[in-house]
């Protein structure tokens, strides 16, 4: 099987990845597309560096096992299937459950650092940045983390304040210049999603033509 085209999906913190993603991920029959994503690569919980305030930091490229996460993805480009734990920090009862990724003609590798960890975004063929305004971005933060996690508010824009903020300032808005095809999601990201979808059908059906 000819080598699996590598795209490396990032954006800042509710840039709306995951509504892209799924999106995305339907417009594909599951035999043509496979996602690995960062967020089953965080290190334990009891290993996450805390701030000054105690509190744990997520949002630092020291807490994803990026190491694991790039020989994964060199895994699917050689076109071996990859399992792993889920990985449960939202919610530390849950039984995590064992996720399987299988080589696809298109493999979409997403996270937060993947074009700042240099071991995955040299393996990327095309690197796609999702964009959104800072209000924009911090609105639906408050939104997930209240309706998914059980934050309150105050909690929110402390995180946010002192842990994404600077985050997106220092790991992932320098590498946007680094990205083939930004996608602005203020409101919507149809025409992004066409034109990315598009071109992906392409590289399908040249997988396939082999």
């Amino acid at each position: 099987m000819k080598a699996p085209y590598l795209v490396g999906i990032t954006g800042g913190s509710a840039s709306g990845k995951t509504t892209f993603l799924r999106r995305l991920l339907a417009a594909f029959p599951e035999r043509d597309i496979c996602l690995i994503s960062q967020d089953n690569y965080y290190h334990p919980r009891d290993q996450q560096q805390r701030d000054e305030q105690g509190i744990e930091n997520f949002d630092l490229p020291a807490s994803i096992d990026s190491l694991a996460y790039a020989a994964d993805v060199r895994q699917l480009r050689a076109g071996h299937e990859v399992r792993r734990k889920e990985y449960t920090f939202n919610n530390p009862n849950i039984v995590p459950a064992e996720l399987v990724f299988r080589p696809a003609p298109i493999v979409v590798v997403e996270g937060i650092f993947v074009f700042y960890f240099e071991e995955i975004a040299k393996l990327l063929d095309l690197k796609v940045y999702i964009d959104a305004q800072e209000h924009v971005k911090l609105h639906r933060r408050i939104v997930r983390d209240r309706d998914e996690r059980g934050y309150d508010l105050q909690d929110v824009l402390y995180r946010y304040t002192n842990h994404v903020a600077p985050t997106y300032e220092k790991y992932i808005q320098p590498f946007k210049a680094d990205a083939d095809l930004i996608i602005p999601n203020n409101r919507h990201f149809e025409n992004g999603l066409a034109v990315l979808t598009g071109f992906l059908r392409g590289k399908v059906a040249e997988a396939q033509a082999e």
